[in-house]
């Protein structure tokens, strides 16, 4: 496994914190870190509300990225409350879509950290709208 997944993993893991923040929203239950281009790892954990206000780990990651001037992603891992990691949901893969829509198919995705298992954008999303 190269290196960058490990301590993508690492970061990841640092920030997951699952909480309850009130009666209406928990948080952490998720972590994502995000490799852009430079090579710096942003990270992000879920946000669940009772309503459409919340968002997904990789997002908030994402939008780290697009906050500290960067708009272009190499690789991404997401761990689920399980300690597992998984792919991006539907709304994560179209946001990196429009984000990148000439590069978005190279995107590497840990599908499974254990067993070392990667895909990229491109093979879970072939034939986007875009």
């Amino acid at each position: 496994m190269e290196q960058i997944w490990k301590q993508m993993y690492e970061e990841a893991k640092a920030v997951m914190n699952a909480r309850k923040i009130s009666d209406y929203v928990s948080c952490g239950e998720v972590a994502a870190a995000i490799l852009s281009a430079s090579g710096k790892i942003y990270t992000g954990i879920c946000v669940d509300t009772c309503s459409t206000l919340g968002i997904c780990a990789e997002r908030n990651a994402i939008f780290n990225m697009l906050t500290n001037g960067e708009n272009e992603i190499k690789k991404v891992l997401a761990i689920l409350p399980d300690g597992k990691t998984g792919a991006p949901c539907g709304a994560c893969r179209e946001l990196m879509v429009q984000l990148m829509p000439e590069k978005y198919k190279d995107v590497q995705i840990m599908l499974d950290y254990e067993k070392d298992k990667t895909i990229t954008l491109g093979e879970l999303t072939p034939e986007w709208w875009i």
